[in-house]
């Protein structure tokens, strides 16, 4: 199977990862329409706590094998490799069983804790039956992703990707053709419904999981899953237990502060709007707006991140082991500069365009305009926060990874509150605070993972602030180019097609204005590499002749 280098496994991720967001965007839209506020609201309480009993289903076991393969594979240690994976799995299938058996149990208590008294929207049975569909895909994903993680600690990238392309569609499908076969054609209550899409994730993750393990068998051959060693390395399963421990405690607590910050947001929105006189629909579509239905429309943005980290952490891992310390410096550098350059227009662009884009997933509403018109700019700050932490990882800093990680949490959750509090007495929306509470949070951990690689390793940041300085030039003048064209084009709220041409006129001719000008500069071949764009059509072009 072919291997992928740095840039190459980060397109081939980042393409597969945009084209699953893609869909998780767009599924919204149906879906929305068929469920409704309500039903909506009830989906993102099953899908928040959800993700995080994932993270800790998973325990960061999946990423730590795929490190810790990379490793004995640049080592030559192929035997140890193999005990690695299938040590891996049976970690696994313990932790997701109790994961699943406490998700299903206790999703009554989860319920109350996620509702507490507010009256008038969904109730705590609701959220207990809708936790407890989406529960069994707990059973699914663990080894699903410690499958995904052998792979990615080959630097075989695309069969982690395509199979995450597959759960998505197979997700979506039953998302959408199921809860509307359920409401229409069945004519079942709403919780019921929302029950059946979340289901949708267990069916998802199977049809992943069916297409690696065909792939590991395949290959089983070329990856040594098949060989019978007659010696084994100098490795003995304690000394791997006690390295998958090592690596995934850091790892999971960054993957769950993804989740503590969603759930925080919405907990603490709920308990201030409610505090501050609103109705209880209108508390529950900011509190699902900010916490889940915002971050639909900004997973393309949060892919450019996940695409960096499945090609970031095994190479890193490959040159800290080597000892190249310059190229960990390097790829920390490259991987910044991608994300701001791509990521921070994308940011603007929607903030602009933010009325127009919230009409096309969930119909107009002056409130969801101005969550998405500042929420979108959280996705910037969290991907640098991925990249971060994701290289102290792979340089075995886990002490940093904790504090970097936990000051985060704790920034955002002592600001949610009083944020929102001063935003409101000062006359402005009361839950833009949470928003910039979590973009302060992402900041905190930043800088110190940042401050930390600079006073230990002496990494060098020069390269990055010079492109962040000319980025600015191009980054304006698409502003002036998407506010100018604002107000000569004409926008009509009530038809959703009218909006997406609104969108895909002025986003053509933004993003066409942004990297035109970017591409004069010299910058695209300055972070993709000298050329890069002629050597893409090269290599296109000979695609085409070959077929």
């Amino acid at each position: 199977m072919k291997k992928n280098s740095f840039i190459e496994g980060t397109i081939i991720a980042t393409i597969c990862i945009v084209i699953v967001k893609i869909l998780g965007m767009l599924y919204v839209i149906p879906f929305y329409a068929i469920v409704g506020s309500t039903g909506a609201a009830l989906y993102a309480y099953a899908y928040n706590i959800y993700g995080l009993f994932l993270e800790i289903a998973t325990a960061g076991i999946p990423n730590a094998v795929s490190k810790i393969i990379n490793e004995y594979n640049t080592l030559d240690k192929q035997e140890a490799k193999i005990r690695t994976f299938r040590i891996g799995k049976r970690l696994l299938g313990f932790i997701a069983v109790a994961a699943f058996i406490i998700l299903f149990v206790f999703a009554p208590q989860i319920g109350e804790l996620i509702i507490g008294d507010l009256t008038g929207g969904n109730t705590i049975e609701d959220v207990t039956f809708v936790i407890r569909c989406v529960s069994f895909a707990l059973l699914v994903f663990p080894f699903l992703s410690v499958s995904r993680g052998f792979f990615q600690g080959h630097n075989i990238i695309y069969v982690s990707s395509v199979s995450q392309v597959i759960e998505q569609l197979a997700r979506v499908v039953v998302i959408i053709c199921g809860s509307y076969i359920a409401l229409r054609w069945l004519h079942l209550d709403l919780t019921t419904v929302v029950g059946v899409a979340v289901f949708g994730a267990f069916i998802g993750g199977l049809c992943a999981l069916l297409y690696v393990y065909g792939k590991l068998k395949k290959n089983k051959t070329e990856l040594y899953l098949d060989k019978e060693f007659t010696q084994k390395d100098e490795v003995t399963n304690k000394e791997i237990i006690k390295k998958i421990i090592q690596y995934a405690v850091p790892i999971v607590i960054v993957s769950i502060a993804f989740s503590i910050y969603n759930n925080i947001d919405m907990i603490l929105i709920l308990r201030t709007m409610d505090f501050l006189g609103m109705d209880a629909s209108e508390v529950e579509f900011i509190a699902t707006g900010i916490s889940t239905w915002a971050p639909k429309i900004s997973i393309v943005i949060t892919s450019v991140a996940l695409g960096l980290s499945a090609s970031l952490i095994p190479n890193m891992v490959e040159a800290f082991t080597l000892k190249k310390y310059d190229d960990v410096n390097r790829k920390f550098n490259k991987s910044l500069q991608i994300i701001l350059f791509i990521s921070l227009p994308m940011c603007v662009g929607i903030s602009l365009l933010a009325s127009a884009i919230w009409t096309v997933f969930y119909g107009y509403s002056a409130i969801g305009t101005n969550i998405l018109a500042v929420a979108i700019f959280a996705p910037l700050f969290s991907n640098l926060y991925t990249v971060a932490n994701h290289t102290l990882q792979s340089m075995n800093k886990f002490k940093m990874v904790y504090i970097s990680s936990i000051s985060g949490i704790v920034v955002n959750a002592v600001l949610d509150v009083p944020f929102m509090l001063l935003f409101d007495f000062i006359g402005l929306p009361a839950y833009w605070g949470a928003s910039v509470a979590t973009i302060f949070g992402f900041l905190s951990t930043v800088f110190i993972a940042v401050h930390y690689l600079k006073r230990e390793y002496h990494f060098s940041f020069g390269d990055t602030k010079k492109m962040l300085g000319k980025i600015i030039l191009p980054l304006v003048v698409m502003i002036v180019v998407v506010v100018l064209m604002k107000l000569f084009i004409p926008i009509d709220y009530d038809s959703r097609f009218a909006c997406v041409m609104y969108i895909a006129v002025i986003a053509l001719v933004g993003a066409f204005t942004y990297f035109i000008i970017s591409h004069k500069m010299g910058l695209i071949d300055e972070i993709l590499g000298a050329n890069y764009l002629h050597r893409l059509k090269n290599r296109f072009s000979r695609n085409k002749k070959e077929v």
